[in-house]
C-alpha cells in the first residue's frame, strides 16, 4: 500500500451538512382509520404511525430533492461538489438520471458526476458509501447525496398507511462537522421476493410479513457479523438507527438484542434513543431511501443528551434485498449544523388534508400522451422554491 493510500484511508470523511424537505399537505392516521373502517390505535400503535406526507403532483422527486438540498449549500459548496447523487425508487425516466435535474435545479457546476442510485430503500446508503469513497480519493472535493422518495401503495390497500413522501439531502466532505463515517461496514445481498414495483405499475406490491423476516434476519446476521469482529460493541455505542417504513419496524429490529443478547443497561439506553429517531418518521411516514436519515435527523435535534465523540450504527435495508451495517461518530459543533427550528416548522404548518382531498391529489397523474399540461403551485412558502411546472411534448418543465 502506499503513503498516499494510507494517507486518504486516515483522513475523516462523512456527513458536514443534513437537511430535508417534506411536502406541506399531510394526512392524520385517525382520518385514515375512520374513512377505512380500522380502529386507529392499529395505525397508531399497531404500526407506530401518527401523520403522513402527502406530495402534489407538482413536488415530485426531482422537486422535493432540490428543496432539501437549496438551504444548506454555499456558493462555496456548489463550486465544490464533484459528484452528485440522487437515491430513489421512484424514478421519472428510464434513462436520464433525475440527478441531472437537480443539478440544474441547484445551479451546480458543470465538472462534476451526476447519477441516480436504485435499489429500493437501500439506494441513499449506497450513495453515501460511494461518496465517502469519492471524497478520500479526492481530496478538497465534496460529494453532495439526496434520497428523494413518494411512497405509493393504492387507496384502501393494506399498504396504504405506509405511504409517505420526502426528500433527505446530505454534503458529504473530508473533515466533517456532524458525522464521521467508518469505512468498515457489514453489508450482504440476497435475491428475494420481499416487494417490487413493475414498470408498468405506479403503486408498489409487498409481501408485508416476509419483508419483515427479511428485514430482521439480515439485521441479526449483520450484529453478529460485527459483533464477532469486535466492531458492534453495545457498550460504545449509544444509538443505533434503523430504516423506519415505519416505526414499529425498527422496533422489531432493536428487540432482536434483548432478552439478555446484550447488557440490560446498553439495551435499555439504545431502546430510548431509538425513540427519539423515530419523531419526525411518524410524522412523514416512509419515504423510502430517505427513512434511515430523516431518522439521524430526528435523533441528533430530538435527543439532548448525545454528545461529539458518541458512537451511532445505522442498520439500512432495501427490499429485494441489500443490507447494510455501518457506524459513525459524532464531531464537536455537530449541534450548530443542525436547523431544529426550521425542521420543525415545516412540519408544524403543513395543511391537514379531508379524506377526499387527499384521496384527489393522490389519484391526479401526469398526461402521458405529449400533450401540455400547467399545474398549480402547491406550496408557495420558502421551504419550496423548487417545484414541477409542467409537461410538454413528454418533457417535465422545472422552474
Amino acid at each position: 500500500m502506499t503513503q498516499e493510500s494510507n494517507q486518504a484511508d486516515n483522513v475523516k470523511v462523512g456527513i458536514d451538512k443534513i437537511n430535508f424537505y417534506t411536502p406541506n399537505h399531510y394526512l392524520d392516521l385517525v382520518d385514515l382509520a375512520e374513512a377505512r373502517g380500522v380502529d386507529p390505535n392499529k395505525f397508531l400503535v399497531g404500526i407506530g404511525q401518527s401523520r403522513m406526507s402527502v406530495a402534489a403532483l407538482d413536488q415530485d422527486i426531482v422537486a422535493m430533492a432540490a428543496n432539501a438540498a437549496e438551504p444548506m449549500l454555499s456558493a462555496d459548496d456548489r463550486q465544490e461538489i464533484g459528484l452528485l447523487v440522487l437515491a430513489t425508487e421512484s424514478g421519472i425516466d428510464q434513462s436520464k438520471a433525475a440527478a441531472l435535474f437537480v443539478q440544474d435545479l441547484l445551479k451546480l457546476n458543470d465538472d462534476l458526476r451526476a447519477i441516480e442510485i436504485k435499489e429500493a430503500c437501500y439506494g441513499a446508503t449506497a450513495g453515501i458509501q460511494l461518496a465517502c469513497d469519492y471524497v478520500r480519493s479526492h481530496p478538497g472535493r465534496k460529494a453532495l447525496v439526496i434520497a428523494s422518495d413518494i411512497a405509493r401503495y393504492g387507496l384502501d390497500t393494506p399498504g396504504e398507511v405506509t405511504q409517505g413522501a420526502g426528500a433527505v439531502a446530505m454534503l458529504v466532505t473530508g473533515d466533517p462537522s456532524i458525522l464521521a463515517i467508518e469505512p468498515e461496514s457489514f453489508y450482504e445481498s440476497r435475491s428475494t421476493g420481499d416487494f417490487w414495483r413493475p414498470n408498468y405499475s405506479t403503486v408498489a406490491f409487498a409481501r408485508g410479513k416476509f419483508s419483515e423476516e427479511v428485514y430482521v434476519g439480515m439485521f441479526e446476521e449483520l450484529w453478529d457479523k460485527a459483533q464477532q469482529q469486535g466492531v458492534a460493541s453495545p457498550e460504545n455505542l449509544q444509538a443505533l438507527l434503523f430504516h423506519i417504513p415505519f416505526s414499529k419496524m425498527g422496533r422489531k429490529g432493536l428487540r432482536t438484542l434483548g432478552n439478555g443478547k446484550i447488557n440490560e443497561a446498553d439495551y435499555v439506553r439504545l431502546t430510548e434513543r431509538f425513540e427519539q429517531s423515530i419523531v419526525y418518521g411518524k410524522e412523514v411516514g416512509n419515504i423510502y431511501t430517505g427513512s434511515i436519515y430523516i431518522a439521524l435527523v430526528s435523533l441528533l435535534e430530538n435527543d439532548k443528551s448525545l454528545k461529539p465523540g458518541d458512537r451511532i450504527g445505522l442498520y439500512s435495508y432495501g427490499s429485494g434485498s441489500v443490507a447494510e451495517l455501518y457506524f459513525g461518530t459524532l464531531q464537536p459543533g455537530y449541534r450548530e449544523r443542525l436547523d431544529t427550528q426550521s425542521h420543525r416548522a415545516l412540519l408544524d404548518n403543513r395543511e391537514r388534508l379531508s379524506m377526499s382531498e387527499y384521496e384527489a391529489m393522490f389519484s391526479a397523474q401526469l398526461v402521458a400522451d405529449g400533450s401540455q399540461q400547467d399545474l398549480g403551485r402547491s406550496d408557495h412558502s420558502a421551504d419550496a422554491p423548487h417545484y414541477l411546472k409542467g409537461m410538454k411534448a413528454h418533457e417535465r418543465q422545472y422552474r
